[in-house]
């Protein structure tokens, strides 16, 4: 599955995690979630692409105590089966569960070869 996925851990701040074969994922991000402001949760669909917004499954918290969200943008073909954010967590975060939990209370953000390498494996099984 093609997406982006940016977030946050609890000592780090956010970052893109899965870029969607972009370089600089920023712009394709940016015109996903446009005019979401900071909702808790959305599911968007724009230009066959959904930008897919939810709360930390597990209820993690950074240490300041924020909620961490979960920005994903789905790429089609996988996105024209999304229309809900449910329907996004029970396709996508079932892909991304391992890698966040194996990173997400690093003291520094993961490098792009540790999430790729635990996306890999969880995808692979």
């Amino acid at each position: 599955m093609n997406l982006i996925w940016a977030t946050r851990g609890r000592a780090w701040g956010f970052r893109f995690l899965l870029k969607g074969g972009y370089t600089d994922p920023l712009d394709a991000y940016e015109q996903a979630f446009a005019g979401t402001g900071d909702v808790e949760s959305t599911c968007r669909r724009i230009d066959g692409r959904v930008a897919l917004r939810f709360p930390d499954p597990d209820g993690r918290r950074d240490n300041v105590g924020r909620v961490i969200p979960h920005d994903v943008v789905v790429m089609p073909p996988h996105s024209n089966d999304l229309h809900t954010v449910q329907d996004g967590m029970a396709s996508v975060w079932p892909l991304l569960a391992g890698a966040f939990a194996a990173v997400w209370d690093q003291p520094t953000a993961p490098t792009q070869r540790q999430i790729d390498d635990l996306i890999g494996a969880a995808t692979s099984h």
